[in-house]
């Protein structure tokens, strides 16, 4: 291929082109309702998402931080506690501890699925552990089944961050069904995005179901009756009515990415690249594609002179970042997350790439030297 692309690391245009009709409509038959706060659209759109997972409910909130904040919380989880997080994660699972005054208590990742290591949680875990953060890293299912195993015998609780696994499949079961509770992210760029911020808690516990939907509430039971000291975390009619419609379609969409995802396993042949796995059992939504190299810094460059966007998930481990520098001495610690760190390069990935576009970077890709 002699022709030169400009390639995005991620696009809206396709998707949103698809369904725009129907997202005018919607809207503006929220705007002639005149009611933008708790109803029907949210109602909907929980009832709808808890059934797409295989929860029992849905509470949403203002984003995926949120979700998991509300979650510890929820479950009383605060000052003198830890929770354990894998150590290679997007920094609001961490913050989302932090906020509930709990002590985050960080574990190397696996460098098979990038997801928290099973082999490595029982040695961390001491009489102040109430919770492992089991994050779907990427849009693969972490391995839930010995996570829920661990947790049985130390009577812990597991909390999915499944803020990049909207659709993932574990043995047959959906992301978000897989623990105790699951907070899930709707920011735009997810898998299942909103048209700006948003976030949802799915459980089938039903005490922890109406305590979360409580506290994101101010703490109120009902109006001017507060029993918890709450917060202002509410998924807003229009960014429901909106997912409401794109969770109608989050399957093709996903079905999609995943063609995409074969046909660069099947193209990039480079032996300076490696590509991610697919654990058996199984089923990984590819919200990133993310490929890991020795010279990173040099890949994304090359890719950038061809005009192909690339990110970084994540350049700087939690444990290295200035916010957190008193959170402990971590040297050395994990040395798998360290080494992703160094080497991951997400390229692109969303519904709408064209078969060109996917040749286009995997040419490219397959002609570094």
């Amino acid at each position: 291929m002699s022709v030169n692309l400009e390639i995005p690391f991620v696009s809206f245009e396709t998707m949103h082109a698809e369904i725009k009709s129907e997202v005018m409509k919607k809207m503006e038959e929220v705007y002639d309702k005149n009611q933008f706060i708790l109803g029907n659209e949210v109602a909907g759109f929980e009832r709808e998402f808890a059934q797409f997972c295989g929860a029992a409910y849905c509470i949403g909130c203002g984003n995926g931080m949120d979700a998991l904040y509300l979650i510890l919380r929820g479950y009383g989880i605060g000052a003198g506690d830890e929770v354990l997080v894998p150590a290679n994660t997007f920094i609001a699972t961490v913050l989302a501890v932090m906020k509930a005054g709990a002590e985050p208590v960080l574990v190397d990742v696996s460098d098979q699925d990038f997801n928290i290591d099973t082999e490595l949680i029982e040695e961390k875990i001491t009489a102040r552990t109430k919770a492992i953060i089991a994050v779907h890293l990427y849009g693969q299912t972490a391995e839930m089944k010995k996570i829920c195993r661990i947790a049985e015998k130390y009577g812990l609780r597991v909390i999915e961050d499944a803020a990049q696994a909207h659709g993932a499949l574990y043995e047959g079961r959906t992301a978000g069904s897989l623990g105790d509770a699951a907070g899930f992210s709707f920011y735009p760029g997810k898998n299942l995005g909103a048209l700006g911020d948003g976030g949802a808690v799915l459980t089938n516990d039903a005490e922890l179901a109406e305590k979360v939907r409580q506290i994101a509430n101010y703490g109120s039971e009902y109006k001017y009756h507060h029993i918890y000291q709450g917060v202002n975390s509410r998924l807003d009619e229009i960014q429901a009515a909106v997912l409401r419609i794109k969770l109608r379609h989050l399957e093709k969409w996903n079905d999609e990415r995943r063609r995409i995802a074969k046909k660069y396993r099947a193209g990039i042949q480079n032996e300076r690249i490696l590509l991610p796995r697919e654990s058996e059992g199984r089923k990984h939504v590819y919200h990133i594609f993310a490929i890991r190299c020795e010279n990173s810094v040099e890949l994304i460059k090359y890719l950038n002179q061809y005009k192909i966007g690339t990110n970084r998930h994540y350049p700087i481990p939690i444990f290295k970042q200035t916010a957190y520098a008193g959170m402990k001495d971590y040297l050395g610690e994990f040395p798998i997350a360290e080494k992703l760190s160094e080497t991951e390069v997400s390229i692109p990935m969303y519904y709408g790439m064209s078969d060109s576009e996917i040749d286009y970077v995997t040419e490219r890709l397959n002609a570094w030297k």
